[in-house]
């Protein structure tokens, strides 16, 4: 099989070649630009699922839609050790930028890069004597608007501003944050409360999140109104159906096909998660001999896709943790691949919960594991407690 034809692409936030399985939340999405542009009042949207389920490649797809219909776009990733005004503030500058070619009134655009700009230079973090950051914006900073310091205030609005901008066009503004587990608790809480502004004044200007299965937890801890103010879609592995399409299809346009033992040997390996559908679609198609791909192309073609997502997609992570991290993960997976009790993990170890709460922690920061709900916490990769249970303690 000749690899340079090789369809499947197993990256990070890479869109593979079939988007199969999202139907309903793209046709979600669709329902809120069409009502937005309409000015119907709507929720802005969050994505959550484990890694490796196509979180960011349908942030990037949703991106994609809203250009379609000559939306204003920008996105950031959110760092856990960075406040999103700078990267919300370079953001919303690519939209308006987009939007700026059409707009009648150049001033109103002017006025806004003003407010813009302003709202980007103050930032409180800044140490005192050295110079703020300045965006690229040819129009002097402006005052009185979006510039007091305090993020909620300034973000409302910064955003209140922008959707005015979108509404004289008839279109919308649409921000996507990808990580958004990462955001600050006071960015989160600031980020809430402009949204729930924009919700009441019903301004074309939507917030697109996606992140790890406890950002609706984190949304909920920053404002009670949260649960309200955004429409959450959950997604998860792809069922055998979808699964099967995400290989034949791209298999097909390449004149390839699966036989039917082949496709079952990939769903019980893959169990259905995207980016591991499409790792051992790639390394079987480069492995195989000729079409149809067969049963035993997958049984010689596994174990080098096992081991590249041993070292690529498990073992990166793994690498991220201290020893006393990772003896913390090995106790979860000598446990079980469901959520686990963290006294069950403190009791592996011998040792009081309390004692284990820094590495817990830690690598809830690093996005490691979460907690799945109050005293339980799951890893953020599937099958990751098989991979650990295949290391050496």
């Amino acid at each position: 099989m000749d690899p340079v034809r090789n369809p499947y692409a197993p990256g990070a936030g890479q869109r593979p070649p079939e988007l199969a399985g999202r139907d309903r939340e793209l046709q979600q999405f669709e329902i809120v630009l069409e009502r937005v542009a309409r000015g119907r009042p709507e929720r802005s949207m969050v994505v959550t699922g484990l890694r490796g389920v196509g979180k960011t490649v349908l942030l990037n797809t949703f991106k994609s839609m809203a250009m379609q219909r000559l939306w204003g776009t920008g996105k950031i990733e959110a760092r856990p050790d960075q406040s999103i005004r700078r990267p919300v503030a370079a953001a919303l500058h690519m939209a308006v930028r987009e939007l700026a070619p059409r707009h009648r009134a150049p001033e109103r655009i002017e006025e806004f890069l003003g407010v813009l700009k302003a709202f980007a230079m103050r930032d409180p973090s800044a140490a005192k004597g050295t110079s703020h950051w300045s965006p690229a914006i040819d129009v002097p900073a402006g005052r009185g608007r979006a510039d007091s310091g305090d993020l909620e205030i300034d973000l409302t609005e910064l955003f209140v501003d922008a959707a005015g901008v979108a509404t004289d066009l008839g279109v919308g503004i649409a921000l996507f944050i990808d990580e958004m587990q990462d955001v600050q608790a006071p960015d989160v809480s600031a980020l809430c409360a402009a949204c729930h502004e924009l919700s009441q004044s019903g301004g074309p200007l939507i917030v697109v999140g996606a992140g790890l299965p406890h950002l609706p937890s984190v949304l909920s801890a920053s404002k009670s109104y949260s649960e309200r103010l955004f429409r959450y879609a959950r997604i998860d592995r792809l069922d055998r159906d979808a699964a099967d399409l995400a290989l034949i299809a791209p298999a097909e346009s390449e004149g390839v096909e699966f036989t039917q033992d082949a496709l079952d040997a990939l769903y019980v390996a893959a169990d259905g998660y995207p980016y591991f559908v499409q790792a051992y679609g790639k390394v079987a198609w480069d492995l195989a001999l000729r079409s149809p791909i067969t049963a035993d192309d997958i049984r010689v073609s596994a174990p080098e896709a096992e081991e590249e997502l041993a070292v690529g997609f498990f073992g990166s992570r793994y690498e991220r943790a201290t020893p006393a991290e990772r003896d913390y993960m090995h106790a979860m997976a000598a446990i079980g691949d469901e959520p686990v009790a963290t006294a069950e993990v403190a009791e592996g170890l011998g040792r009081k919960p309390s004692s284990l709460s820094p590495a817990r922690d830690s690598l809830i920061k690093k996005g490691l594991i979460y907690s799945a709900e109050r005293g339980l916490i799951a890893f953020t990769v599937p099958h990751f407690g098989k991979f650990l249970r295949s290391q050496p303690v």
